[in-house]
């Protein structure tokens, strides 16, 4: 009985999993509608679970229901995004700061090897690091060890994804740029070491903010074309 009762959520989170990846990837675009018995055949699944798993995603902002349009993935304004962005830097200075308070010691070596990771990648292929998530792990981990679930929820169901959908069709950086996101994210895992809130804190703000300028810059100056 429980394994019936198991499957469906477990083809649910699966069908949630494949959608978001398409929006992000920029599979489906920004204004597109979608429609249900197409993207059902599309991802092999009966509306039911598709359903299920749109309205898990516009409870994300991935996806919103416009009047007489049906759904469609979500178009964010440059002025929306920036006020995310914005929204982003205080609640990744709050977990990083609660994360220097509370990480275990394998967390934070774990939180290393993917900063590592993540610097080699972004030697080979800037774009590669947040086409597939790889940034977001790393702030995941921080607001995960910072065991307040509040912030968590909030970075990682709704902010993440939202901001990997825009960095995605952004220009990415070049590789000066891609040196100093290295860097800053081994200050910010030297914080958090040390067990230094207020240094956490002031690092994680700073990256993001530096982030956030480069990003802005690199979507204004493709929507100017």
């Amino acid at each position: 009985m429980a394994k019936t009762a198991t499957e469906p959520s477990v083809l649910i989170d699966d069908t949630v999993a494949r959608l978001e990846e398409m929006i992000v990837r920029g599979e489906l675009l920004p204004g597109a509608r979608l429609p249900e018995q197409s993207l059902a055949d599309s991802l092999g699944v009966s509306r039911g679970p598709l359903r299920e798993a749109i309205r898990t995603l516009e409870g994300r902002r991935l996806i919103e229901r416009v009047p007489h349009a049906g759904v469609r993935v979500v178009q964010l304004s440059i002025e929306d995004l920036e006020q995310l962005l914005v929204t982003r830097e205080s609640l990744e200075g709050m977990a990083c700061r609660q994360a220097a308070e509370n990480m275990t010691v394998p967390e934070i070596k774990k939180l290393r090897e993917t900063a590592e990771l993540i610097g080699k990648m972004l030697q080979r292929s800037p774009g590669a690091v947040f086409a597939g998530g790889a940034d977001n792990d790393f702030h995941r981990q921080i607001a995960i060890g910072s065991r307040n679930r509040w912030i968590a929820r909030l970075l990682c169901e709704d902010l993440y994804s939202l901001v990997r959908l825009y960095r995605v069709q952004a220009i990415f950086r070049p590789a000066a740029k891609s040196k100093a996101t290295h860097r800053e994210h081994l200050d910010i895992i030297d914080c958090i070491h040390a067990r230094d809130g207020d240094a956490a804190e002031a690092a994680m703000r700073l990256h993001v903010r530096n982030g956030r300028e480069r990003l802005m810059a690199q979507i204004k100056t493709g929507s100017s074309r």
